[in-house]
């Protein structure tokens, strides 16, 4: 798995490749908990580039979730497709989280 970080306006854009399960999801987790701890509270997540999220992906985006929500944070997902947004779908993460076509339609820019 890789990720990509930048800023988009008051946003920040982490961009998620390749696979999150239990071996990537503490590096995914890890990279969303040094930018809040350093002051982020927006965080959109591109997952157009993520090919497979176990359950261990999915309580990685749980535990950021909660952390970003324990500083009045939000989080948002841009570019599901395939088995993610099936996997999003199935887990009720669709109803929990703002989910976004695009990451320009999810920062308003």
């Amino acid at each position: 798995m890789d990720c990509i970080t930048e800023k988009k306006g008051a946003f920040l854009v982490v961009r998620v490749n390749g696979r999150m399960d239990a071996v990537t999801a503490p590096d995914f987790e890890k990279i969303c908990a040094e930018a809040i701890d350093t002051g982020e509270t927006a965080l959109v997540v591109d997952l157009g580039g993520l090919e497979y999220i176990s359950s261990a992906g999915l309580r990685g985006i749980l535990a950021t979730a909660k952390k970003l929500k324990a500083c009045q944070g939000r989080i948002a997902f841009a570019n599901l497709s395939g088995m993610v947004q099936e996997v999003f779908a199935i887990s009720g993460f669709t109803a929990m989280f703002s989910v976004y076509k695009t990451v320009e339609e999810a920062t308003g820019a």
